[in-house]
């Protein structure tokens, strides 16, 4: 029997220091960076920013794999059943960490305990945008309108359950007003139908709004971010125009499968952070409409557990489930 609990503390031990070795050396090859969603999307953007510069620091290349699906569920799963070795790490997302748990039972992973966040990469905030129609310039007046009127007022997103169709869920149960919701197959149509007149109003990320905004062919409200934005720096945020603590921002990360040894995040974190201190990453961030967010991993979890939090509770009350 002593014998035997020798050999099992031996094995404990090599397994340790093997661990802390291949730390030391990590990494040794390439590291597969997994997008859960199709290329061409913010996500991938993101990915791209940062990937660069990672790979130069850590002398191997981070390699940006798309495996879309499923609302990003799938490439997330894919990375929480991964080895947890540094090699398989994501590109995390306010939809796949925050929302999709929530709607989905079968999501297959839980964000807390099968995940290990590395840090953030940063946040984009939305644009509150109306038809020139609508008789409204400020969102006191679209609030005093919604509750004047005798039918809901209508808005579009690209699909439901997207940080679109829940940040004016999220408004209107902060402002008690009544809304209809207008979903779509992704922001293309719902930006025709808003430019034509169809839908009366939409949160839409602030690169594809912007030029729409300066030709007067949409009508920019209010940023749904807590502070205001260096692309339209006139423009008030929601919380400013009368709805306090109003904060809805797509917000990026990084992330690793649960068990990495810390080590490596730690490395990772380090250089994800000097990534986004270079002046070109920030001005890249900068054109979609973006802010970096360098921090701990710790800061991270936290922003991680804050925005699943508030996502959820809405996705509960709206009895939003996916079958």
């Amino acid at each position: 029997m002593r014998l035997l609990l020798v050999a099992a503390l031996t094995c404990v031990a090599l397994t340790g220091a093997l661990s802390l070795a291949s730390a030391d050396d990590y990494p040794t090859r390439p590291v597969t960076l997994i997008v859960p969603f199709p290329p061409g999307g913010s996500t991938t953007v993101m990915a791209r920013n940062v990937a660069d510069k990672m790979s130069a620091a850590l002398g191997q290349q981070i390699v940006v794999d798309n495996r879309g699906g499923a609302g990003g569920t799938l490439g997330t799963r894919s990375v929480a059943k991964a080895a947890p070795d540094g090699y398989t790490i994501l590109l995390s997302y306010t939809a796949t960490m925050a929302i999709a748990p929530a709607m989905n039972a079968n999501a297959g992973y839980d964000p807390r305990k099968d995940l290990a966040p590395i840090g953030m990469i940063g946040f984009a905030p939305s644009v509150l945008v109306v038809h020139p129609s609508l008789p409204v310039h400020s969102i006191a007046e679209l609030v005093s309108r919604a509750k004047a009127a005798t039918s809901p007022m209508q808005y579009g997103s690209p699909g439901v359950g997207t940080v679109n169709h829940l940040a004016f869920e999220y408004l209107a149960a902060e402002t008690g007003i009544k809304l209809q919701h207008v979903p779509y197959k992704g922001n293309g149509p719902a930006i025709s139908d808003l430019l034509g007149g169809h839908i009366q109003m939409m949160f839409l990320p602030i690169p594809v709004a912007l030029g729409n905004i300066k030709a007067g062919t949409l009508r920019a409200l209010a940023i749904s971010s807590a502070k205001r934005t260096s692309l339209l720096p006139d423009l008030p945020t929601v919380a400013e125009s009368g709805v306090p603590g109003f904060e809805v921002a797509l917000r990026y990360g990084l992330a690793a499968p649960a068990g990495t040894p810390p080590a490596i995040i730690a490395r990772l974190n380090k250089e994800l952070n000097a990534a986004l201190a270079a002046e070109d990453v920030k001005t890249r961030l900068a054109t979609e409409g973006a802010e970096a967010l360098p921090g701990t991993p710790e800061a991270y979890a936290a922003d991680i557990a804050a925005e699943e939090t508030k996502y959820g509770g809405l996705v509960k009350k709206l009895s939003l489930k996916v079958e």
